[in-house]
C-alpha cells in the first residue's frame, strides 16, 4: 500500500468526519436527520479505511488516529440509537396512552358511530336477507358463502395475506384520519359505512346459524383492528370539532395544532396494524377449535385494555408528563 497516497486520498473523509462529531459535540439540537445519515456513511467508510491500514506493514500513526476517530464515531453513532430507541419506549409506553386517555370521547364517538352503522346493516339484512346486495358490494355479496367459513385455509400464503391484510387496514385508518381535513364529515361517513359491512355480514351468517362460526373468525385480529380503527376515526373527528371550536387559539392555528396531535395518535396505531394483519394472516385461517379462537380475542382484548390503563396511570403519574390539551 502507497501510504502518502492513501492518506492524501481519503483525508478529505477523515477531516469531515471530525467536524461533524465536533457539531454533534457541540450543539447536537440543531443537527438534522440529513447529518446522521452522512455521519453513519462516514463512519463506514472510515471504519473501511482503518481496516485497510492495520492490513499494512507499517500503519504507523495513522492507525492510531483512524482507530480514535472510528471509536468516536462509533461511540456517538451508539448513544443516537440508544437515544432513538429510548424515545421510542417512552412515546409506545406513556405519551401515546396518555394522548387516548386526553381524547377518549373522540375515540368512543368513532366507536359509536361505527356500532350505529354495524346495528344498521345487521338489522337491514336480518329483515331481508336480500338487503346484504344492497348494503355491501357486489363483489362480496356474491363471494360470501356461510357454509365454507370453517374450513380449513391452509392453501394460504400467511405472509403475503398478512401484509396484504395489514396495508388494506392501514389505508383504512388513514382514509379516516385524512378525512377529518373534511371537517369530520369523511370520518363520519367511513365509520358508519364500514359498520354496515360488518353488521351486513354478521347478518348474512345468523340467517344461516353460523354466526359462531363467523365471529371466531373476526374477533381474534378484530379486537385490535378494530381498536386501531377506532383510534384513527377519533384523530379525524378531533380535526373536525377543533375547526368548530377553536378554543381560545385562531381557528387556523388550532386546527393546526390538532393536526399534529392527531398525526401521533395515528402513528400510534401502526403497530396496532402489524400485529393485527400478523394474527388475520397465521391465527385467523389457522386449524384452532373456534374455541380457542375465542380465547385468544379475550386475551387480545385483556392486552389491549392493560396496556391503555398502565400508559395512561404511567403518565399521569409522571411528574414530566407533557401538557397535551
Amino acid at each position: 500500500m502507497d501510504m502518502a497516497r492513501f492518506i492524501k486520498t481519503n483525508k478529505p473523509i477523515w477531516t469531515e468526519l471530525e467536524e461533524l462529531l465536533s457539531r454533534f459535540a457541540k450543539r447536537r439540537s440543531s443537527l438534522q436527520a440529513a447529518d446522521i445519515d452522512r455521519l453513519a456513511a462516514l463512519y463506514r467508510a472510515a471504519s473501511a479505511h482503518l481496516s485497510a491500514i492495520r492490513s499494512a506493514r507499517n500503519p504507523g500513526e495513522t492507525a492510531v488516529y483512524l482507530n480514535h476517530l472510528v471509536s468516536r464515531a462509533h461511540h456517538l453513532m451508539y448513544q443516537e440509537n440508544n437515544k432513538s430507541s429510548m424515545q421510542l419506549r417512552e412515546f409506545f409506553g406513556r405519551i401515546f396512552p396518555d394522548m387516548l386517555r386526553r381524547r377518549q370521547l373522540f375515540v368512543g364517538l368513532a366507536m359509536l358511530l361505527m356500532l350505529i352503522g354495524g346495528v344498521s346493516g345487521f338489522l337491514a339484512v336480518l329483515a331481508n336477507p336480500l338487503n346484504a346486495h344492497i348494503v355491501l358490494p357486489g363483489d362480496i355479496a356474491a363471494a360470501v358463502d356461510p357454509s365454507k367459513t370453517d374450513l380449513p385455509r391452509d392453501n394460504w400464503n400467511s405472509p403475503l395475506v398478512s401484509t396484504a391484510i395489514m396495508t388494506n387496514n392501514i389505508r383504512v385508518a388513514m382514509l379516516a384520519f385524512i378525512s377529518g381535513a373534511t371537517l369530520g364529515i369523511g370520518t363520519v361517513y367511513l365509520m358508519i359505512y364500514n359498520g354496515l359491512l360488518v353488521g351486513a355480514l354478521a347478518a348474512v351468517f345468523w340467517h344461516s346459524g353460523r354466526s359462531y362460526v363467523f365471529w371466531a373468525y373476526i374477533l381474534p385480529h378484530g379486537i385490535i383492528e378494530l381498536t386501531a380503527i377506532f383510534i384513527a376515526g377519533g384523530a379525524g373527528l378531533y380535526m373536525g370539532y377543533r375547526f368548530f371550536v377553536p378554543g381560545p387559539y385562531p381557528r387556523k392555528a388550532q386546527f393546526l395544532r390538532s393536526a399534529k396531535e392527531s398525526v401521533m395518535l395515528l402513528i400510534g396505531t401502526i403497530p396496532l396494524f402489524v400485529i393485527a394483519g400478523v394474527i388475520e394472516g397465521y391465527i385467523t385461517p389457522s386449524t384452532l377449535p373456534l374455541g380457542a379462537k375465542y380465547a385468544f380475542a379475550g386475551a387480545t382484548l385483556v392486552l389491549v385494555v392493560l396496556y391503555f390503563y398502565y400508559g395512561s396511570f404511567k403518565a399521569r403519574h409522571a411528574p414530566s408528563a407533557p401538557n397535551m390539551h
